[in-house]
């Protein structure tokens, strides 16, 4: 990818430390993405990750979408990932696209929404990498609103929509826009577009012919 408006923004350590103390002791934090502002949890916490899908009022079905720190770690929470996959992560990630990949075992039920896949991405953001990177994992990455609610783009958004219902909001200052990332299914023989948004259909289909691909849209 290109280089990122956000690539100059000064992270602050302390609250990035403190962001990383909530998430290991079950706490549920807001932050700041390349889209908009997200709220995290410790998957590995199963009290932490239910209580974001009960703030959202998101059906339990749907799974919660996931933040890494590196693209390195997309073998850790899924399987069977093809060289297609691994070349759209080399040209996509840090960035907008979220690809949706059979999940390994590292990955509940709870998490995924009871399905054998989940979605997940390396955002090109400091802020949320820096809190997987030093909870020494993934991160939950839904959007921070409740279901039917614009996404919030300011800390001070987030804070007036959730309220006491997050421990911690991870201020990084007003965020791109309210265009969410681009979800794209890999887990089958054709790329499958299942969200438009920050990266452009034209973009991925462009690319995927590159490799001898095509891409189909749900």
């Amino acid at each position: 990818m290109g280089s990122s408006a956000l690539e100059n923004l000064v992270v602050r350590t302390d609250n990035i430390e403190e962001g990383v103390r909530v998430l290991r002791s079950g706490g549920v934090v807001a932050y700041p993405t390349d889209t908009v502002y997200g709220l995290g949890a410790d998957i590995e916490s199963p009290a932490a990750v239910r209580r974001i899908i009960d703030l959202k009022g998101r059906p339990v079905g749907m799974g919660l979408p996931l933040l890494l720190a590196e693209t390195g770690e997309l073998g850790a929470v899924a399987g069977d990932l093809s060289d297609v996959v691994w070349s759209l992560t080399r040209n996509f990630w840090p960035g907008s696209l979220t690809l949706v990949v059979r999940r390994s075992a590292m990955i509940s039920d709870l998490v995924s929404g009871g399905r054998d896949t989940v979605a997940v991405r390396v955002p090109d953001h400091p802020v949320p990498r820096e809190l997987a990177r030093g909870l020494g994992r993934p991160i939950t990455g839904t959007s921070a609103n409740l279901a039917g609610q614009p996404s919030a783009v300011t800390g001070e958004e987030a804070q007036r929509r959730l309220g006491t219902r997050v421990d911690m909001i991870v201020e990084g200052g007003p965020v791109p826009g309210q265009i969410e990332s681009t979800i794209l299914d890999v887990t089958g023989a054709i790329p499958v577009l299942i969200r438009q948004g920050a990266v452009g259909e034209d973009d991925i289909r462009d690319y995927l012919a590159e490799l001898g691909e095509e891409l189909a849209v749900a």
